[in-house]
């Protein structure tokens, strides 16, 4: 089952069109995330215990639909790793009807706070502060 998070969208979240300003999708996708690890079992507390922590390091937002004040929407988090230093953390901002808002695509690394250096196994890293990567599998396509 996908991770998701119910969201409203407030009134002060929007630009002077009427619709949510686009740096706030980034904000939407930002709690998926951190609500999303903590599900997977593996809390910011936790990484900041261990001296390592998530970096975003690219971000991409594809506006599908627009998003209006008082609209009910959800919001997917999904992780993806391969091999090397970084895993992709996606997310679906989906509208009440299923509508597909915004695709925000993330590059992530996993940073050693004390060495200021990007771990070279996050998956391993991650598993090993408690995360289970099967909690947010792949997003459903809409």
């Amino acid at each position: 089952m996908t991770f998701r998070i119910p969201i409203v969208v407030r009134s002060y979240e929007l630009d002077a069109l009427g619709h949510v300003n686009h740096a706030v999708y980034h904000q939407y996708a930002e709690v998926a995330r951190m609500n999303g690890f903590r599900a997977a079992g593996c809390d910011w507390d936790g990484l900041m215990g261990r001296r390592t922590a998530p970096v975003l390091l690219s971000t991409t937002v594809n506006f599908r639909r627009e998003l209006r004040a008082n609209e009910d929407i959800e919001v997917s988090c999904e992780v993806k790793f391969g091999t090397g230093k970084t895993f992709n953390v996606n997310s679906m901002i989906t509208k009440a009807d299923g509508t597909v808002s915004a695709e925000i695509y993330c590059i992530v690394g996993l940073m050693d706070l004390e060495a200021r250096k990007l771990l070279a196994d996050p998956r391993t890293s991650l598993e090993a502060a408690g995360f289970d990567p099967a909690v947010l599998t792949a997003f459903d396509q809409h």
